[in-house]
């Protein structure tokens, strides 16, 4: 199948903060150069010019990029593909350093959509989450960015935050309501293995929001963001009508999709790969013209197949038997028959016949619903 969707990782950000789990070098501006030489030699992979929908640009923090270098970022990326008609074109920002420069880079790229890292509007949260901003400089962030023209605009929550208080997590939505942005992403705080969080969790200096309280301010988000015409379209992503992320929608449908970068996954024709996590390794192996691919994993007919129900069941609207059995040439009952019936029969998931969906309840286990698929 032909992809037309991209993602690229830019693994640039001043601090790593400590639950970051992410492909990045904090304090290592040096490398940035050697960065952008290596992402153009991966590029020239590239048969031509290719046409896509959706360019996703990720991190790290690509706004953490001088102007300059990002304005050669979009150059390379840009030399290789042109956006179709009616694009989206994504870039996570940081509001710490986007600058009046950076955002009319970001415009002049012909950016229209920016994912915003607010996480909090609690000073505390964002003291406990190692975030180098304010609230004040997330709504400084969006007044620039619309007076650019960038009004497709995403903001990044997280619940769960150690300390954090249901009442600071309605404050915090209540917040990000306040700048109007036609989408928002909730989610809840992990402590992934390796993680800073992780180690001092488990030397016991930092303690876990219990599950009671995690669940009630999931609650509040799937509330209140809806009363404001956000509607929940995935598990941790609301939006108004026609603006939910289409890059990341065309993951959860199981298209292809091509990815450069450290760090950065693929799917092409069945095969996933991955390009090396460690920076130094991908610039190196570019440099010595090797390739950037650290793991290639061909999935199977049922593999793919699971990997679809997976993905499919983080969206609301869910999966739908006809297309899936379209795209896989396998019956979802005869594949996943008996974990459909137990779900359902304990109220997580719900069958309508020719749809399948995790119900409000099932939103709460989504991870443990969905584990019995794989």
């Amino acid at each position: 199948m032909t992809y037309r969707s991209v993602y690229v990782h830019v693994p640039f950000c001043r601090h790593r903060c400590g639950y970051c789990d992410f492909t990045l070098v904090a304090g290592r501006d040096d490398l940035i150069g050697d960065y952008l030489d290596a992402l153009d030699l991966e590029l020239k992979r590239v048969e031509g010019v290719v046409e896509i929908d959706t360019l996703f640009f990720g991190g790290g923090t690509p706004t953490h990029l001088p102007p300059e270098a990002l304005r050669r970022l979009f150059e390379i990326v840009l030399s290789r593909f042109r956006l179709a008609s009616g694009y989206e074109f994504s870039v996570e920002a940081n509001p710490a350093n986007l600058s009046l420069e950076t955002v009319d880079v970001l415009a002049q790229a012909g950016v229209n959509r920016v994912s915003l890292g607010a996480q909090s509007f609690d000073s505390r949260s964002l003291a406990m989450l190692e975030r180098d901003h304010r609230a004040e400089d997330i709504e400084l962030a969006v007044r620039w960015l619309r007076r650019q023209g960038i009004a497709n605009l995403s903001l990044d929550l997280i619940f769960g935050v150690p300390g954090q208080n249901l009442a600071e997590w309605r404050e915090t939505i209540r917040r990000a309501i306040e700048l109007q942005p036609p989408h928002v992403s909730a989610y809840g705080l992990t402590f992934e293995k390796g993680t800073a969080f992780w180690t001092r969790r488990q030397k016991g200096q930092l303690e876990q929001a219990d599950e009671e309280l995690e669940r009630a301010m999931y609650a509040v988000a799937m509330e209140e963001l809806p009363a404001a015409r956000l509607v929940q379209y995935e598990l941790s992503n609301y939006a108004h009508a026609g603006f939910e992320c289409r890059h990341n929608a065309m993951y959860w449908s199981g298209e292809p999709f091509e990815a450069f970068g450290p760090g950065a996954a693929r799917l092409i024709d069945g095969v996933r790969q991955t390009n090396h996590r460690s920076v130094f390794t991908w610039i190196k192996r570019l440099q010595s013209g090797e390739s950037p691919v650290g793991e290639t994993d061909p999935l199977t007919a049922e593999g793919r197949a699971r990997e679809l129900i997976f993905v499919g069941l983080r969206r609301t609207s869910g999966i739908d038997r006809r297309i899936f059995e379209s795209r896989t040439s396998l019956s979802l009952d005869a594949l996943a028959g008996g974990s459909i019936r137990r779900q359902t029969s304990l109220g997580l998931l719900e069958d309508t016949g020719t749809h399948i969906r995790l119900t409000r309840e099932g939103r709460f286990v989504a991870d443990s619903v969905i584990a019995e698929f794989l």
